[in-house]
């Protein structure tokens, strides 16, 4: 049988207090999130934000040649869309679905609407926008410094901290236009995590399976963007 979608299966809005939770959620959506799915591209105007329950969002920077490079995932511990209490109606990244499930929407004006009452959900997203730069500059040091091996560990463990199970549906295609290298890189990195035993991978299937080896492979900005977490957004972590 099926998990029954509820909105507390995303993070901060679990988070919210009983006031806040009764004027936000009658205006959630839940919508499908198809492996792949563009929510908004760079540029255009933002109409809604999405907190995912069992889907990963990636945000990329596109390049004009078409290159790309993911600059932070989101998951279940937070929400896209965050230039929109920012300040911005647009923003420079492009948000796909990086792995399937569902998501809750909610209209722009409404977040603005909840956001200008500072109250905890304006506290609750502020944390959460500062946890977020923390990855997004993370990310940008570790691809221009870590190999790719270090790279598809801290990716493999980000993505699994979102998703109930160790298990991922993504080509190695896929995984090389997030990371931002050559195919031929991930598929020489993965071949040596699963000779080790701590993945399997088939046929767009990656299973983990020795998540302390992927820890210890891995550089330290995934445990640099860990703590940030745990130290921002305790109760998410706990949760």
């Amino acid at each position: 049988m099926s998990t029954p979608h509820h909105p507390q299966q995303n993070h901060l809005l679990r988070m919210l207090p009983e006031g806040a939770r009764e004027r936000v959620f009658p205006h959630l959506e839940l919508m499908d999130m198809p492996l792949g799915h563009v929510l908004y591209e760079s540029g255009s105007q933002l109409k809604h934000v999405y907190f995912p329950t069992y889907s990963i969002i990636s945000l990329l920077y596109v390049m004009e040649n078409g290159a790309s490079a993911e600059i932070a995932v989101v998951g279940n511990e937070g929400m896209v869309g965050v230039a929109l209490f920012m300040g911005g109606e647009t923003t420079t990244n492009r948000a796909i679905v990086q792995s399937a499930g569902y998501a809750y929407r909610l209209k722009s004006a409404l977040l603005r609407q909840e956001f200008s009452r500072s109250g905890p959900f304006q506290h609750l997203l502020l944390r959460y926008t500062q946890a977020l730069l923390t990855q997004m500059a993370q990310t940008a040091v570790c691809n221009r410094h870590h190999t790719v091996d270090q790279q598809l560990c801290r990716w493999l463990l980000l993505s699994i901290d979102r998703l109930p199970s160790n298990n991922l549906i993504m080509t190695q295609e896929l995984i090389a236009n997030m990371l931002g290298v050559r195919r031929e890189g991930v598929t020489e990195a993965a071949g040596k995590l699963q000779s080790r035993g701590l993945i399997k991978y088939h046929r767009g299937h990656i299973t983990v399976l020795d998540r302390p080896g992927l820890e210890k492979d891995c550089c330290e900005c995934y445990d640099v963007v860990k703590v940030e977490f745990d130290r921002l957004l305790p109760d998410i972590i706990a949760s």
